[in-house]
């Protein structure tokens, strides 16, 4: 049986990925992270009726909230205080121009996309004796690509989580958990409609949930410290 931690889960690919591991993974537990509660239920609702034994705990949760006792009581009581994969999904996108940030803009970004990984990561980690933990980062963030505009404070937050991916397997080398980034490409979503209307990508949400999904049960074998760039195009 294995066990996970999906945070962004109420929809795009974060709702994907927990959908393909409760597939292909029968039997896994998952604890779902999101800010909106009716869509994990759904998510739950629709994870029952695969009846393979999968189970999904909706949990509606803030990733800056001061208190988390919360999570760490489901960590102990619905994953038995095991963890076996944790993916980073949850971000932050505001499509604006450079001039147009405000201090108020790049503090969301980062505290959502940098700190909130952060913090989770350091909550998890005791509950893991193996495992893997996947950061969700972004073509936008790796050197040498070309790059939306308007994106400078979500591209370089997703940069600085690739950093933090190299130091953690660093830090944790002489341990069996296993850290890696996965950089997407774009990917049809409800964020990149809202930040880029019109736009069409060549990845849908499902294909990449699934792609993820997989990474995150597999990946660690074969990869630490890595950042895998997951895009047939560039940006």
């Amino acid at each position: 049986m294995k066990h996970f931690i999906i945070t962004g889960a109420s929809r795009g690919v974060g709702k994907e990925v927990v959908l393909s591991l409760a597939k292909s993974v029968p039997n896994s537990k998952i604890i779902a992270l999101a800010r909106s509660g009716n869509a994990l239920n759904a998510l739950r609702a629709d994870v029952e009726n695969l009846n393979n034994g999968s189970e999904v705990f909706s949990l509606e949760f803030d990733l800056l909230a001061p208190d988390m006792d919360p999570l760490e009581k489901c960590i102990s009581e619905f994953l038995n205080g095991r963890v076996d994969g944790l993916l980073n999904n949850a971000g932050r996108l505001i499509h604006k121009p450079f001039t147009e940030l405000n201090d108020a803009d790049w503090m969301d970004i980062y505290k959502v996309n940098v700190f909130g990984v952060s913090k989770l990561t350091r909550i998890v980690l005791p509950f893991m004796q193996d495992g893997h933990v996947v950061m969700v980062s972004s073509m936008g963030g790796i050197m040498g690509s070309v790059k939306f505009a308007g994106l400078s404070a979500y591209s370089s937050s997703k940069a600085a989580v690739i950093g933090m991916v190299e130091c953690l397997a660093e830090e944790y080398k002489e341990g069996r958990v296993h850290f890696n980034a996965l950089a997407f490409g774009s990917v049809q979503t409800e964020m990149l409609e809202e930040a880029f209307p019109g736009f069409k990508a060549a990845v849908s949400a499902e294909e990449m949930g699934s792609y993820t999904a997989d990474f995150l049960v597999n990946g660690g074998r074969f990869f630490n410290g890595k950042t895998l760039q997951v895009s047939s195009t560039t940006p």
